[in-house]
């Protein structure tokens, strides 16, 4: 939890100041909310990150990648939220850099990762499946996969909006959405190489300033 708050306060705080503090009317703060109930975070905390949009704070958190190259090759794409670059990238480069790896020139790993709009959430029984699917390919719906109780539904990355609001519309309860970066290449590891790639990763999760990783792990 100290480590999923602040993270979770800065996706409220960013979506907030960019399409205001009213949920009803910002998908992205209504989904940051959702997700800070579903982690327990206390509404005082969430009801300060909003108050923080209209403060100084807000202006000084800025969204960084950063791509670089892992143990046995691996490739990751870090997402930061940050009011301090020069701290996340010294983090960031020092995480890489321990573990035998480097940070790379950005854009290098673009056209190894396709952007795309992924919404998770709960099914049960009682769900029928088609007629969920067949309801949100007119929101965008390119593939849905189901498992233990949850649909994960892919669309392209500007369609976001549109997917997360057809979820809503048939009443189904959102676990996660947002965007995501899936691997065009995907690359399989073997169990102890993974050991060593699960090392870094969990550094870079660790990190207050990281809000996401992607990999090209299969």
């Amino acid at each position: 939890m100290s480590k999923t708050f602040p993270k979770i306060a800065k996706a409220i705080t960013m979506a907030a100041k960019e399409a205001g503090s009213d949920p009803a009317n910002n998908a992205k703060l209504r989904l940051a909310i959702q997700q800070a109930k579903a982690a327990n975070m206390p509404k005082d905390n969430v009801e300060n990150a909003i108050k923080r949009a209209s403060g100084k704070d807000a202006a000084e958190i800025k969204e960084i990648n950063y791509e670089g190259k892992g143990p046995h090759g691996v490739m990751i794409f870090v997402e930061c939220a940050t009011d301090n670059s020069n701290r996340s990238v010294a983090n960031i480069k020092t995480y890489f850099n321990k573990s035998g790896g480097q940070i790379l020139p950005s854009g290098s790993l673009e056209f190894l990762f396709k952007r795309k709009a992924v919404v998770q959430f709960a099914v049960g029984p009682e769900t029928d499946l088609d007629e969920v699917e067949l309801a949100l390919i007119d929101h965008g719906l390119e593939e849905m996969t189901v498992n233990e109780g949850v649909a994960y539904a892919y669309a392209e990355f500007a369609d976001f909006g549109k997917l997360t609001s057809g979820v809503e519309a048939l009443g189904l309860e959102i676990r996660k959405a947002g965007p995501e970066r899936i691997p065009t290449s995907p690359k399989d590891f073997t169990e102890e190489q993974m050991n060593d790639i699960e090392v870094l990763l969990d550094k870079l999760e660790d990190d207050e300033d990281v809000q996401a990783v992607f990999t090209d792990v299969n």
